[in-house]
C-alpha cells in the first residue's frame, strides 16, 4: 500500500480524508483504484485518456512522477496543483517577498517558487527587523532599528517607494510613567477588529493600534503583570515576538515571550494567565524545573481554522497545544526530527494538521544538522515528521534560520519561503516538494514575509 496525500480541494470528494492508503503497481493504476474507492474523485486527477490533468503534479517520495511511474509499498504520493499554466483568474501567479536584513529591506518579486528579482532596497544600511504587507489594508509595515537613533515603525502603500515617502508611526513607545524605552520592535500582527494591529517589542511588552498602525497604546495589563520582576531574557533579550489573535473573539490573545513563556488573555489584555504546563525547559536543572519561570519560547502560531490548536518551537522541543495554549504536548521527541532545537515555524493555513520547522543542532551549535539544509513537515499534527530537501544544499551547508525568517504566501499549493543568515533565500511553490535558491547574496536575513500578487 502507498499513502496518497490529498490537497484541500480534493478532500471533500474523499469523505474529508487528507490521506488514503491505495495499492497499485504504478501511479496510474493506484489513482484509478483511488477513484473506484471514492467515485467523486473521478475526472479530478486523471482525464478521460488516463493521463494527468494538465495542471496537476504528482510526486512520489518527493520525485516528480507520471501515471506510468512504478509504485512500491510504503511510498508517499502527493497530489498537488501544478504551478505550470498559471493561476486561475484572480489567484496569485506571482509573489512579493519582503526580506528584512541587517542592511535594509529588500522587496523581492517574481514567480511563486521560482527565482526572485530585487524590485527595491529600502532603508539601506539599517537593520530591518520585520516587514509585512497587512492583508486587509495592503499597507506595508517595516520595523527599523537605527544603529544610532533606535527603533521606529514606518508605513507605506508601496514597498518600493523612496524612504522619505514612508510615513513614520507614532510609536510603539512607552508612556513616561512606564519607566522604560522600546529597544526593538519584533513583530506586527493584524488583529481581528477593523484597523486593529498588535506589536510585540523588547523589553517584553504588547502594544495595540486601533487606527491601522499609525498610533499605539501600551497594553498595561501585561506590562504590570505581578510576576514581571522574575522574567529573564533569552539570548536575544527579553522579547515578545509571537502574537496569536483569536478568530471572531477580539478579546482573546496568546503571546509568546522569550523567556517568560506563553501568556493568555480573554479580556483584551486587562488580565493574563501563564500557559506553560507540559513545557520542559531542559536548560534548567531537573530539580529546579518545578519552580522555574524561564520558559524560552522561540516561535508560536495558531492554526487558522482550528483556534484551539497552537504549535510552538521551543528552546529544545517542538510542541502542540490542543486547548488554546493552556497545556502543551511534546511532538518533537522520537518523531523523525534530527534535532528539536530551532527558531522558525510555519503552519499550513488550510490544514491544522500540517506544520513546518527548520531544525538546528542545538543551542550550543545553531546550524543545520549534518551540514544539510532540510525543512521538516508534519501532516499528522506532529506524530511524524519528514524532510523536504529536493533542491536544497545537502553538503557543507551550515546555516542558521531565525525565528521570523520563514513564511508562506497563502496560495494553493502552499508557497514557502525562508532566508538564512548567510543571505540566501529559498522558495517552494509546491508546499516544500521542491525548492529553488530564489535569491543569493543578500545581507543576513532577519525576517521573511510573502504575499501573492494577483495575475492580470
Amino acid at each position: 500500500m502507498a499513502t496518497f496525500y490529498l490537497p484541500t480541494t480534493l478532500r471533500p470528494m474523499a469523505d474529508g480524508a487528507d490521506q488514503v492508503e491505495v495499492s497499485g503497481a504504478t501511479v496510474g493504476e493506484a489513482l484509478r483504484r483511488l477513484e473506484e474507492a471514492h467515485p467523486r474523485l473521478a475526472g479530478w486527477v486523471l482525464d478521460e485518456r488516463g493521463g494527468l490533468r494538465r495542471h496537476v503534479s504528482v510526486f512520489v517520495n518527493d520525485e516528480l512522477a507520471a501515471p506510468e511511474s512504478a509504485l512500491s509499498p510504503g511510498d508517499e504520493v502527493h497530489i498537488v496543483p501544478a504551478i505550470s499554466g498559471g493561476a486561475p483568474a484572480g489567484r496569485a501567479a506571482e509573489v512579493e517577498v519582503l526580506a528584512g536584513t541587517r542592511k535594509g529591506l529588500f522587496v523581492l518579486r517574481g514567480p511563486r517558487g521560482g527565482r526572485l528579482e530585487v524590485a527595491a532596497r529600502r532603508f539601506a544600511g539599517q537593520p530591518v527587523e520585520y516587514a509585512l504587507r497587512e492583508p486587509r489594508s495592503g499597507l506595508v509595515f517595516a520595523s527599523i532599528t537605527h544603529s544610532h537613533f533606535g527603533p521606529h515603525l514606518f508605513i507605506s502603500s508601496d514597498a518600493t517607494a523612496p524612504d522619505e515617502s514612508w510615513e513614520q508611526a507614532a510609536g510603539p513607545a512607552f508612556p513616561e510613567v512606564a519607566g522604560a524605552a522600546v529597544e526593538r520592535i519584533w513583530v506586527v500582527e493584524p488583529g481581528i477588529e477593523d484597523g486593529e494591529l498588535w506589536a510585540g517589542v523588547a523589553p517584553a511588552a504588547l502594544f495595540r493600534s486601533a487606527d491601522g498602525g499609525r498610533s499605539w497604546e501600551l497594553v498595561r495589563g501585561l506590562w504590570d503583570e505581578p510576576s514581571r520582576p522574575s522574567w529573564s531574557p533569552g539570548f536575544g533579550g527579553l522579547c515578545l515576538h509571537s502574537i496569536c489573535p483569536w478568530p471572531k473573539e477580539p478579546g482573546r490573545l496568546a503571546v509568546g515571550i522569550s523567556s517568560a513563556g506563553v501568556w493568555l488573555t480573554e479580556d483584551g489584555g486587562t488580565s493574563w494567565r501563564r500557559g506553560t504546563s507540559g513545557l520542559v525547559p531542559r536548560y534548567v536543572p531537573e530539580e529546579a524545573r518545578a519552580t522555574n519561570t524561564s520558559f524560552c519560547v522561540h516561535k508560536m502560531l495558531r492554526a487558522e481554522h482550528e483556534p484551539e490548536t497552537l504549535y510552538m518551537q521551543f528552546h529544545g522541543g517542538v510542541y502542540r497545544s490542543d486547548d488554546a495554549g493552556s497545556t502543551w504536548n511534546d511532538i518533537g521527541t522520537g518523531t523523525g526530527l534530527p534535532a528539536d532545537f530551532g527558531f522558525p515555524l510555519v503552519l499550513d493555513p488550510e490544514d491544522p494538521a500540517s506544520a513546518y520547522v527548520v531544525p538546528l543542532v542545538a543551542d550550543a551549535d545553531r546550524v543545520t544538522p549534518e551540514g544539510r539544509l532540510r525543512v521538516y513537515e508534519t501532516r499528522d499534527r506532529g506524530a511524524s515528521w519528514r524532510p523536504l530537501a529536493n533542491g536544497l544544499p545537502q553538503e557543507s551547508s551550515y546555516l542558521t534560520i531565525l525565528r521570523q525568517a520563514f513564511a508562506h504566501d497563502g496560495g494553493q499549493p502552499l508557497g514557502l519561503y525562508f532566508g538564512a543568515e548567510s543571505g540566501s533565500l529559498y522558495a517552494s511553490g509546491d508546499a516544500g516538494r521542491t525548492w529553488t535558491a530564489a535569491v543569493e547574496g543578500l545581507p543576513p536575513i532577519l525576517s521573511v514575509r510573502a504575499a501573492g500578487v494577483a495575475s492580470a
